[in-house]
């Protein structure tokens, strides 16, 4: 996979790219952005699955716990749904702090156990007539606390008070003056709450990139603008949605899209991909978008159009691994996935166990809930995403490559304490070569490719590295067609 370039080699290397076209990459010292974040899941509390007539047994815990610690994400977000937690809609709305709360407690302390930063809010008031009420933010403002304060969580760093408030599917219906006043009325409760405010920061606006309001006309671009125009002061962290298609990744138009709005942000302040996934409804992308629908279709409880059916493919951790790649060179903190794992939502979160948002990397309640065992199988893309949650890990420097894709290859590197990464995607269908300068030696490095049908797992579920024990600057890197590479020196596998 991998040879040492030197001088004596020089007509070796040429000889083969007459068989591999060959591009001469190199990664600068140049810092992209600083101490990032890091990479991860959308983790919410299973808070259905009661509703569904059964829980997240013991056994299904540590099944879920051993394959996230393989995961080493940095970054979690985490909602809830209020109804399913605090409020209780059957004894006339009573804010009962302590209700239901045993699975929330067991994802917050596995995040604060592993230094995982936390990403905590609400989807949506209680009822939809509250989204103004005074009386949810006291109770929303206290059960955080109890949560930071009264229970050690301190992993959660930023607190979303509206998912998505540009949506009109959202309880806000894309009310920017609403989201900003409640926004204030957050923060002034917040400042009640001693110590609250330094642990926490409101992140903000939580928008979706794609999303244009029927009847506000408001973009993505004008809630950021407007966001910094009027409240910069409350943000601790900005904070946004990606929904692209398959196409414009590809192209390399949405990462022009992403950094657009990551320099609309003031310097000094960071930016996150809060939750991503991809849907097939832009153009270029109708086939990929027929054969979703057909599958959700054919399955025994997906939720059709909410579905993406591609996560049983391999060119799905692919594409999430391209779209990470973009995240990162444009500057961005931390991207969290949409989604963990499938026993977490049903479409609308109305407690319909036949239809439910397929998206995860697994079901970890496929047989008890579903029936459907084999559905709480590892999925390919969990192995792509591991390795860029690993290797790309919470505090690293994102780097400068040049170029950072071109045609069918896109990459993208770190350092962290004089360890170094690099990774490239190749989605074509040839194979191409890379001819690697990095700006520190490689110490000991090893090499891993997410490949179809070729890639090897420990006993633990980690990718075996096809290579290791390599050292230098300069190397060769062999790069299939439709593939992940990964060259690091970070011992990832500790």
């Amino acid at each position: 996979m991998l040879r040492k370039m030197m001088g004596c080699m020089l007509g070796a290397v040429m000889c083969f790219s007459c068989t591999r076209e060959v591009l001469d990459v190199k990664v600068t010292d140049e810092v992209i952005s600083s101490d990032y974040i890091g990479n991860g899941a959308e983790w919410d509390p299973y808070d259905e699955a009661a509703s569904w007539g059964f829980d997240v047994s013991e056994e299904d815990w540590r099944m879920l716990t051993s394959r996230i610690d393989v995961m080493g994400m940095g970054y979690v977000r985490c909602m809830i749904n209020s109804r399913f937690l605090y409020w209780d809609a059957a004894r006339g709305g009573e804010y009962i702090r302590d209700r239901n709360i045993g699975r929330l407690e067991k994802v917050l302390r596995y995040c604060q156990d592993h230094g995982i930063t936390v990403m905590y809010g609400e989807f949506n008031p209680p009822e939809p007539h509250m989204r103004d009420s005074q009386e949810w933010v006291k109770m929303s403002v206290n059960y955080l606390d109890h949560l930071v304060n009264g229970l050690g969580f301190d992993c959660i760093r930023h607190f979303v008070i509206f998912n998505e408030p540009d949506g009109d599917w959202a309880s806000t219906d894309g009310d920017y003056g609403l989201w900003m006043s409640m926004a204030r009325r957050f923060d002034e409760e917040m400042g009640r709450y001693p110590g609250l405010k330094e642990k926490v920061s409101l992140a903000a606006p939580d928008v979706v990139v794609h999303w244009v309001h029927p009847e506000t006309g408001l973009t993505a671009d004008d809630w950021i603008r407007r966001t910094v125009e009027d409240m910069d002061e409350l943000v601790g962290i900005y904070d946004v949605h990606a929904y692209p298609g398959q196409t414009e990744v590809r192209d390399g138009s949405y990462a022009r899209r992403l950094k657009a709005l990551r320099e609309a942000v003031p310097e000094g302040k960071r930016m996150i991909l809060g939750e991503a996934g991809f849907k097939y409804d832009k153009p270029g992308d109708e086939l990929l978008l027929q054969e979703n629908l057909a599958r959700a279709e054919a399955h025994p409880y997906a939720g059709g159009a909410d579905s993406n059916m591609m996560v049983y493919d391999h060119f799905y951790g692919l594409d999430m691994a391209l779209l990470a790649m973009d995240v990162m060179n444009s500057g961005y903190s931390g991207m969290a996935v949409w989604m963990l794992d499938d026993a977490a939502h049903s479409v609308g979160d109305v407690g319909r166990p036949d239809n439910i948002k397929v998206w995860g990397f697994w079901n970890t309640l496929g047989e008890e809930v579903f029936g459907c065992p084999e559905e709480e199988d590892v999925r390919p893309w969990y192995w792509a995403w591991t390795l860029m949650c690993r290797c790309f890990p919470k505090g690293c420097d994102i780097l400068t490559v040049e170029p950072c894709g071109e045609e069918s290859v896109r990459m993208c590197a770190a350092e962290k304490d004089g360890r170094q990464t690099f990774a490239v995607v190749n989605w074509a269908e040839k194979d191409r070569r890379i001819r690697l300068t990095m700006p520190e030696r490689f110490e000991d490095a090893s090499v891993y490719v997410y490949e179809e049908g070729r890639a090897v797992y420990d006993g633990k579920g980690w990718l075996v590295a096809s290579d290791s024990g390599l050292c230098g600057e300069h190397l060769v890197l062999d790069v299939p067609a439709g593939s992940l590479v990964v060259i690091t020196d970070m011992n990832v596998q500790d």
